[in-house]
């Protein structure tokens, strides 16, 4: 009783923490990361064209006074000079102004970071980092830090961390109130061959354990895939990652190979990540027509479509196109049932997939009512090194849908068993989301009985030109410089991060 006293203390501490300063940083958390694109850079550039920046309604808002701002940092700096007791770190202090800044804009998605958090953001979004090899997710209201996955023969699968446990403390600090992102690069990540000790509550037990790993490079493969029996394929996307479309691509030529004729595509406790790989795998899928579509709050926008054998990136202003740019080939389409099983942790990229199959009646949707992330983060890098996310736009499904703080309703409700819920490795016979799935594939009901056409031979003539006349936006989106902007790196994002 003691410990679970003491956890729910620290529960309670954390979310008065996390109110208090109105900021929960979710790294890999329920975003989309795009590239800075044109529209953006001509938004960003025309803040630097005169005394009053024009909102969308005309009218001129106050500019921050920045010699002001200097002049009263100058006078806390020696206050603090004078009077702290504590040695200070002068680079910490100066991240923590930028920090502030941003945090002052409400927004738990928007956030700055120092060089190296930007580099270990680069590297973990390409699928190679130094860590214990997990997944970890933060609650928005409480602060709190749970496992979502444990990578097979990782340090934390070695370690015998498990899915659901709850991160209390890294080496004997206590994280409370922390925000992810520095919990992740600050303290979990870490020079190879170096250990890590993590306090965890696991809810299993009612106790708190601590567990002890050696970091080691990670190569986190974002897809794993098998065949569940002779003709139904199973795929798991577990991040969208810069390497994830290659390898969904090549999951799906495998299991075909094998005599696949139905897939399980299963993105729960899926964050989201990077924009451009989700796309790539839904026009892999998806018949000619719009796949996502993003808008900006002065109504100018972007959209990713597929036409006559490409993949096309559309920039636009109202109903006008300003640009077009042709990004790949795209002359595939998956003629078979598809059904994508999600929960209440598949965010923002996770979405846009589930989005755009559902809109085209391409495939039954299993699970629970995915999280409801319908806004993009840009990542915005400094010719410093450091770099900001910032919340630029809304995203839109083919059928011009907003999800943003609805979420997507499954097509067939079921709701995973508590006993196997924080299992890492849940038995393919208790799984009951994933033999609803199966059912939908092979065109049963839930009562067994044979439905007519399965979700993967629906008509979808009349949702594809939906799509191509629905009016929208962009998801993650693809950024180019904005003026004291470097060149831009790509990167990814749920409420989930990996370490």
């Amino acid at each position: 009783m003691e410990n679970r006293n003491k956890f729910w203390k620290g529960v309670l501490v954390g979310a008065l923490a996390m109110a208090f300063v109105c900021l929960v940083v979710v790294g890999l958390s329920t975003c989309i990361y795009m590239w800075w694109n044109t529209s953006l850079s001509n938004a960003a550039g025309s803040l630097t064209r005169g005394p009053g920046v024009v909102n969308t309604a005309g009218e001129e808002e106050k500019e921050l006074d920045g010699d002001e701002i200097a002049a009263k940092l100058k006078i806390l700096q020696k206050v603090v000079d004078q009077y702290y007791l504590y040695d200070i770190d002068r680079e910490e202090m100066e991240a923590g102004v930028y920090r502030g800044f941003l945090a002052a804009l409400g927004d738990p998605y928007s956030c700055y970071y120092t060089a190296d958090e930007y580099k270990e953001m680069i590297e973990s979004t390409e699928g190679v980092y130094c860590g214990i090899g997990v997944q970890v997710s933060q609650n928005l209201m409480t602060g709190i830090v749970t496992v979502t996955k444990v990578f097979r023969d990782s340090p934390g699968e070695k370690g015998g961390l498990m899915k659901g446990d709850i991160v209390t403390e890294v080496d004997g600090e206590d994280i409370a109130g922390q925000m992810l992102d520095e919990v992740v690069s600050q303290k979990i990540k870490g020079d190879e061959g170096t250990e890590v000790t993590l306090k965890i509550y696991r809810p299993s037990l009612e106790d708190y354990v601590d567990v002890t790993m050696t970091r080691e490079i990670v190569e986190a493969d974002t897809v794993e895939y098998r065949m569940l029996d002779d003709t139904t394929g199973y795929v798991e996307v577990w991040q969208f990652d810069t390497v994830s479309s290659d390898q969904f691509i090549a999951a799906i030529q495998e299991l075909e190979s094998q005599g696949m004729e139905r897939m399980i595509v299963d993105l729960r406790d899926n964050p989201g990540g990077v924009l451009d790989g989700c796309v790539k795998m839904l026009a892999y899928l998806l018949p000619d027509g719009e796949i996502v579509s993003t808008k900006m709050k002065d109504g100018s926008g972007s959209r990713f479509r597929s036409e006559d054998g490409e993949l096309l990136y559309e920039e636009f202003d109202g109903g006008e196109i300003l640009d077009t740019i042709v990004i790949g080939e795209d002359d595939h389409q998956l003629d078979m049932p598809i059904a994508v099983l999600v929960n209440e942790q598949s965010a923002s990229a996770s979405e846009v997939f589930t989005g755009a199959l559902k809109d085209y009646g391409r495939a039954t949707v299993v699970g629970t009512t995915t999280f409801g992330k319908g806004i993009v983060q840009n990542l915005i890098p400094l010719v410093d090194g450091t770099a900001v996310k910032l919340t630029v736009s809304e995203y839109y499904t083919p059928n011009g849908t907003s999800l943003h703080e609805k979420g997507i309703t499954p097509d067939i409700e079921v709701t995973l068993s508590e006993d196997v819920r924080y299992l890492m490795d849940v038995p393919e016979a208790d799984d009951d989301q994933l033999q609803a799935a199966i059912r939908a594939v092979n065109g049963e009901s839930e009562d067994g009985a044979a439905d007519g056409d399965s979700a993967g031979d629906a008509e979808n003539g009349d949702a594809a030109d939906d799509a191509k006349d629905a009016e929208s936006g962009d998801a993650d989106e693809g950024v180019k410089d904005a003026g004291e902007a470097a060149e831009p790196e790509e990167s990814a994002e749920p409420g989930d991060e990996a370490a």
